[in-house]
């Protein structure tokens, strides 16, 4: 076996993790191979949260112009899709095209290789007709593909998944999304503004699901607002396209039709390709189990998607930092997910971190909330038009700090912070009672849903 056929580290996918962790142990001055089946940078910067929120930019613009009249004069609004294809083709996936990714991987003094990784042994990864060998061991970050629900009909009609949307020229004039998790909302919520005649489907009696139900209620009731149509306590019995039109079929006897389907229900780590099973791991599993370290055996690391924590870029960096520290021998704290925050990029805004109200009551906690209206503070009733949010706080009254926050408005995602801060760090309650929120800003809300709990 020649040196090229050996390296210190070998890191399985180089999506956002992966890539961080290869380049990290690279610059570090450890022999690194990087190995990907497609794109370096993985879904977030081609497919996922780089161009789906310049849609969503753009879509802003749109809903923020259609505001002015009764604020600051009249408005005349005329979408056009083409400046956010080109912006998307242009500025963030140079056509799909990741050579700049690739330089930036080998700049820093790793090695490339394009194609499909199988593990075979400890140590030991074959990558088509290449046999490499790792010293001190290999990082695993394969992320996660969407998937679909086994819908008669289903896999048989070409339905689009968030890549096609992502990649489409034009808006399509109709629009059937299947699920009402982020991804589906966010892109339903962007062709709406672009003219698209949407429906969301949702099986589950409310949509973000994952999220507090006064979030899933705020965001439809918009939706509804903008002309989307919301289906929720809808099971798709059967899927049909005729050539031109695709048709759904649900439980309750209703049929609807569009010109495209956008199948939104989820994404899952697909472990069976691996070859978990020749380092004593389970390849059926949904998920890799790790320690505080990113470990999931000897010389065996995984981040990322694949250990279902989270299937989120900040989750994927922040794995990949403990990952690194580990093989390097640096210090550092363990993985800590208490206040892992998560952002809905519609309008409004759902900014989370940390466990909702149900989640804490399962866990056994003595649970104490608190809330306030967006549109009811200062900075809502000074912003008017799209002041709809609120705040919620839930917080473990046993030990008097907070477990749980949502953050719904014009900047959800960004009032969220100093919660995430406070339920890491524990801040007691009573102390954040007395800190002082600056007036007229939408993070206020804070103080008011602190004096709610009960």
């Amino acid at each position: 076996m020649t040196e090229q056929q050996r390296a210190d580290v070998i890191v399985i996918g180089l999506g956002p993790g992966g890539e961080h962790a290869a380049g990290r142990l690279a610059e570090a001055g450890l022999d690194v191979v990087g190995i990907e089946a497609e794109l370096v940078g993985g879904e977030c910067p081609y497919w996922g949260c780089v161009p789906s929120k310049m849609m969503i930019r753009a879509g802003n613009l749109l809903a923020e112009a259609r505001r002015v009249p009764g604020i600051a004069g009249t408005s005349q609004v005329t979408p056009d899709w083409a400046p956010v294809a080109a912006r998307i083709r242009d500025e963030a996936t140079d056509d799909w095209n990741d050579q700049v990714a690739v330089d930036r991987l080998t700049g820093k003094g790793g090695r490339f290789i394009r194609g499909r990784a199988r593990l075979t042994g400890p140590g030991r990864v074959t990558v088509d007709d290449h046999e490499l060998t790792a010293r001190r061991g290999i990082v695993i970050a394969t992320g996660t593909r969407p998937t679909a629900p086994p819908i008669p009909g289903l896999a048989d009609v070409p339905y689009w998944t968030n890549r096609d949307a992502i990649a489409a020229k034009e808006p399509p004039g109709s629009l059937l999304m299947l699920g009402g998790g982020a991804i589906g909302l966010e892109l339903a919520q962007v062709f709406a503004r672009f003219g698209t005649t949407v429906t969301v489907v949702e099986a589950l009696d409310r949509l973000l699901p994952i999220e507090e139900p006064e979030a899933g209620h705020l965001v439809g009731e918009i939706l509804e607002r903008e002309g989307i149509g919301i289906r929720t306590c809808a099971r798709a019995v059967r899927a049909e396209h005729d050539g031109v039109t695709f048709t759904l079929h649900l439980d309750g006897g209703e049929l609807l039709s569009a010109e495209r389907l956008l199948v939104a229900t989820g994404r899952r780590a697909d472990l069976t390709g691996l070859g978990l099973d020749t380092v004593g791991l389970d390849p059926t599993a949904r998920a890799i189990t790790t320690d505080g370290r990113m470990r999931a055996g000897d010389g065996l690391w995984a981040i990322g998607d694949v250990t279902g924590h989270g299937a989120f870029t900040h989750v994927a960096m922040y794995e990949a930092e403990i990952a690194v520290r580990d093989i390097l021998g640096e210090p550092g704290p363990d993985a800590d997910y208490r206040a892992l925050p998560r952002v809905t990029f519609t309008d409004p805004e759902i900014g989370a971190a940390g466990l909702t109200e149900q989640q804490a009551r399962d866990a056994g906690l003595r649970v104490r909330t608190g809330s306030s209206e967006l549109p009811s503070s200062a900075r809502g009733w000074i912003h008017k038009a799209g002041n709809e949010g609120f705040v919620k706080l839930v917080e473990d009254a046993g030990r008097g700090v907070l477990v749980g926050a949502t953050t719904a408005g014009p900047a959800g995602g960004e009032v969220l912070y100093g919660l995430a801060v406070a339920i890491q760090a524990e801040v007691p309650t009573e102390r954040l009672r007395h800190m002082i929120y600056a007036y007229p800003t939408f993070h206020r809300a804070v103080e008011t849903a602190l004096a709610d709990l009960h």
